[in-house]
């Protein structure tokens, strides 16, 4: 792999919260432009490691590269703000989005420089709600009256409203009708089509087949396989062994 393509590098990347010793060593490169899995069982630590690139844990041995700058580390003091300015933007499991306030006032918060929607973008706006035609619709209700799937349009909504250079993405589809599955992989292939770089953490096997170009599986805090996500799609042997179960099984 061209380290000149490498968006974000995580090389020895270990992890504390509290007494406990979640992240081991974690290595793995994320491509420019590519959409890069990160899979593995329940409590390997694909959350963690996440989290841990926000700034949100920090990490004590090791590095977190962004385009060649350290983000984190041991003497690395940027906070998650500081991350998030340099072009990350993180949608976490629970989506985090403010349930009281309108879909409106979602994406304005999400918008730095926005202070109304007439300083958003109409162009990108009118995009996003070509990826999320329920977002238009429903654009002055409370996000807490959307349904699981216009929450998490939503969240990944938020995180897009304004360029991104790398998306973090955790478990969009959790909890989330097929039909909604199809039209989230939708979106996030022409999200992709821009050059928005994406880590993507998911347990929906047919969802990472089909949007994944490389892949990182995670077992007990380590990253214990690295490649191409279409090499693993088709080695079922292989998908046993790291994951314990069939991507054929989950088509």
């Amino acid at each position: 792999m061209n380290p000149s393509n490498i968006v974000l590098s995580l090389s020895g990347v270990h992890t504390h919260i509290g007494a406990y010793h979640i992240l081991h060593g974690v290595d793995f490169d994320v491509p420019a432009g590519q959409v890069t899995m990160l899979l593995g069982r329940n409590g390997a630590g694909k959350t963690t490691t996440l989290r841990t690139i926000m700034g949100l844990w920090a990490a004590q041995q090791g590095s977190i590269r962004f385009k060649g700058e350290a983000i984190g580390g041991p003497g690395v003091k940027l906070g998650t703000p500081d991350i998030a300015q340099r072009g990350i933007a993180y949608v976490p499991e629970s989506m985090g989005i403010f349930s009281d306030l309108t879909v409106k006032e979602n994406l304005l918060l999400a918008a730095r420089g926005a202070q109304t929607v007439d300083d958003l973008d109409t162009k990108r706006l009118e995009w996003i709600f070509g990826l999320f035609p329920a977002l238009k619709k429903f654009w002055l209700y409370p996000a807490g009256k959307l349904s699981g799937g216009q929450k998490q349009m939503l969240a990944v909504a938020r995180a897009i409203v304004e360029p991104r250079e790398l998306l973090l993405i955790d478990e969009p589809s959790k909890g989330l009708a097929p039909a909604i599955i199809q039209n989230l992989i939708g979106a996030l292939r022409e999200l992709k089509a821009t050059h928005t770089t994406i880590l993507l953490v998911e347990q929906n096997f047919a969802m990472a087949k089909a949007l994944g170009d490389q892949v990182a599986v995670m077992d007990d805090g380590r990253v214990v396989h690295r490649g191409a996500m279409a090499e693993l799609a088709q080695d079922e042997a292989l998908q046993q062994r790291l994951l314990g179960l069939s991507l054929a099984a989950h088509q």
